[in-house]
């Protein structure tokens, strides 16, 4: 989420020196630029490793504080939500074993950050989206307690004038409203570092653009979103519409502030820096800012905390990162797309194809800029995104060739020559991308892999056990430490005890509903019932509010007097059973037993907090139930 450190009650007066300060530090920047006060030594690379904690049935547990309370690891941080964590890797020289010692590096914070959950009844879990995820986990009690992030939802909020919208389109389709923030915390990603000179920024930041669509095809592994089946990277859908601060009442467009970019960088990182002050809002600022002039006068390197902070609001898939070690300031390449998982070595695989592609392919093709339309790269990105290694790319001299063909005939053979070139050792390059070329060939990207999973579990369990036994095969997996394409589907036993799965009605109601609305015929809601054989149907206003319900009871008797008395038009407000008894999903399973037992009703409509119908569980849906649980008791 970037710097960490800010205020989150801004006066006016506090905005305007913020802003003087972003002007000032980009000022000072330039200067820095001019007088060649950078890093020129060996290249570095680094990583940012963020993770889920989740309970023993595999749903979020939000313990973060706890766990943070008691490591005693300062790279181990917090993260937007109580159930991330995060994990800072050591930048070290891209060199001889920098691979191999960062999935070391890794797998050692990994296993401290496990240790420590373990203590709260919880395990760490690597994935870009967690499958058993909820829209119920993601109110602000399950927000990190810090005032930036306070500070972030409540200024996005008032910017955007309402509630956050995410309408994405894949196999399934997902359109939901949700009053917070928090929809970020549904991703985690591997961060990727690579440190440039100023002199070569423009030139390595557009190969980063050019390299990020193929990388991504390489890694997708989030597919799964509320148990909808959407991009093979719903990250990038996700993210863009979760911190989106444009209102939808604007009347011209407005860039959005997660962004891939529109234009090549023509000469310098002051472009990058210059469009974000010139573009998007401070939503962030802090008091304590240094004087950079002070700094550069005394010949020292300064701090640009404003410039940081402001930056790291700014959500670019490629992001320009200005730093200090040991006070000596350097550039570096942020690489934000890469998922967390499937595993820590293919996580390094990756890493290793985005580090060697950004050493290569400036000699094999040169600038980008001259040899292709951004666009071209833009839309690779997007098509990655959506489809993985099935994109179609298009690429130099506009050839167009799938993802798959492209990395496995052109492009790890130009990342195997920029690692080789770097003196990476030749026994971690062969490692890292074997497994890249492995999994490309196979096709089994961490996204492919969950798909096929579904596809191979069918429909004999309910949504929230597919997804649990998804994320319990994954946990299994992620720590034997083999890459992904080897391995097999989760299965549907994998869930084991599936008595979680019913817990709260949540869990297994019914929310592909048919419904119909009170000035609505009865005849219509007579032929849904007919063909789509069901007992019960909903009755909701045009907001969606739950108004009535009809039973089959109700009509036949109904049908029965019309029949009787001649009368031929029936509106079903007319005999529909107004203001029925529901429940909420939160609520258990045996709660809601005994309110149907109670009330003698067959069925129990599932509205939110508003009152918004979100689903219905049936006497049907607890036979089953009991039916499985007779079937397990006396076998």
């Amino acid at each position: 989420m970037g710097e960490q450190s800010a205020d989150g009650a801004r006066s006016e007066r506090e905005a305007r020196a913020f802003m003087k300060a972003l002007l000032a530090e980009g000022h000072a920047l330039e200067l820095m630029i001019e007088r060649g006060m950078f890093d020129k030594g060996p290249r570095r690379i680094g990583a940012e490793q963020e993770m889920f904690l989740v309970d023993k049935d595999m749903m979020p547990a939000p313990v973060a504080v706890e766990v943070l309370s008691e490591v005693e690891d300062s790279r181990i941080v917090s993260e937007l939500a109580r159930f991330n964590l995060e994990a800072n890797v050591h930048p070290r020289l891209l060199r001889g074993d920098a691979l191999s010692s960062m999935e070391a590096e890794i797998a050692a914070l990994v296993t401290v950050a496990d240790g420590y959950a373990h203590r709260h009844e919880a395990q760490v879990l690597l994935t870009g989206i967690l499958p058993t995820l909820r829209r119920a986990d993601l109110g602000l009690d399950n927000m990190t307690p810090s005032p930036r992030y306070r500070a972030l939802n409540d200024t996005l909020r008032a910017m955007r004038g309402g509630d956050f919208q995410i309408l994405i389109k894949g196999i399934d389709e997902l359109n939901v409203h949700h009053d917070n923030v928090m929809l970020e915390a549904c991703n985690t990603s591997f961060q990727v570092h690579f440190q440039v000179s100023p002199h070569e920024f423009a030139k390595l930041y557009n190969v980063a653009q050019l390299v990020t669509g193929p990388v991504l095809a390489a890694a997708v592994n989030s597919p799964l979103l509320f148990g909808a089946r959407l991009w093979n990277e719903t990250r990038v859908a996700l993210f863009s519409s979760s911190i989106d601060d444009r209102s939808s009442n604007r009347h011209r467009s407005i860039r959005p502030r997660v962004t891939f970019g529109d234009a090549w960088v023509q000469e310098s990182v002051l472009e990058i820096f210059r469009e974000q002050i010139a573009r998007f809002r401070v939503i962030l600022s802090t008091p304590d800012i240094e004087d950079p002039m002070e700094a550069l006068s005394r010949g020292e390197a300064p701090d640009l905390g404003a410039l940081r902070l402001h930056n790291g609001t700014v959500y670019r898939w490629n992001r320009a990162c200005y730093g200090k070690t040991d006070g000596v300031a350097h550039l570096r390449i942020e690489n934000r797309v890469l998922p967390a998982g499937p595993t820590i070595v293919d996580e390094v695989a990756n890493a290793a194809f985005f580090f060697g592609l950004m050493s290569g392919v400036l000699e094999e093709i040169g600038n980008p800029r001259d040899r292709i339309d951004f666009d071209d790269a833009k839309g690779n990105f997007y098509a990655a995104a959506r489809l993985g290694l099935k994109a179609q790319f298009t690429w130099i001299g506009g050839k167009t060739s799938t993802a798959q063909e492209l990395i496995r005939n052109e492009l790890i053979p130009i990342a195997r020559e920029g690692l080789t070139s770097h003196g990476l050792d030749p026994s971690d390059i062969d490692l890292y991308l074997g497994v890249l070329s492995e999994r490309v060939g196979h096709g089994v990207t961490g996204a492919q892999w969950m798909l096929n999973s579904l596809k191979q579990m069918g429909s004999d369990s309910i949504p929230i056990e597919r997804s649990r036994a998804l994320a319990r095969a994954i946990h299994a997996r992620q720590w034997d430490g083999a890459p992904i394409h080897t391995w097999t589907p989760a299965e549907a036993k994998e869930a084991r005890d599936w008595r979680h799965g019913y817990q709260r009605v949540g869990q297994f109601m019914t929310t592909d509903l048919f419904t119909v609305q009170p000035d609505d015929l009865l005849d219509l809601a007579a032929n849904v019932m007919d063909w789509k054989h069901i007992r019960h149907v909903p009755v909701e206003d045009s907001a969606g509010k739950l108004v009535g319900v009809l039973s089959n009871r109700t009509l036949i008797r109904v049908l029965a007097q019309r029949v009787a008395g001649g009368n031929t038009s029936v509106a079903v407000k007319d005999v529909m059973k107004s203001n029925p008894v529901h429940v909420r999903s939160e609520t258990t399973t045996l709660d809601a037993i005994t309110v149907m037992r109670t009330h003698r009703v067959g069925c129990l409509p599932v509205v939110n907090d508003d009152g918004v119908l979100v689903g219905i569980v049936t006497e049907h849906d607890l036979l089953d139930i009991a039916a499985r649980l007779f079937e397990e008791q006396l076998k």
